[in-house]
């Protein structure tokens, strides 16, 4: 499993720094590449500590898209 968090609000993915490696906001899939969580307890642990509830995240599995078990548009 490969998660990334993103955010519903923004669009953002949330990713650790290049400069500092605390969790951010980058716009560009590419910047977020270093953001992939590979299990879930996790992903919701950096929810906890780094989203504030307005970012509306959301886990995006990318071992899942483009099968059949696809996110719908």
């Amino acid at each position: 499993m490969r998660l990334l968090i993103q955010s519903q609000s923004t669009g953002r993915f949330l990713a650790p720094s290049l400069d500092d490696g605390q969790p951010g906001w980058v716009a560009s899939l590419k910047e977020a590449g270093g953001g992939v969580v590979f299990d879930v307890e996790s992903a919701h642990q950096l929810v906890q500590d780094w989203c504030e509830p307005e970012d509306l995240p959301q886990l995006i599995d990318l071992d899942r898209l483009g099968t059949e078990a696809d996110y719908m548009p």
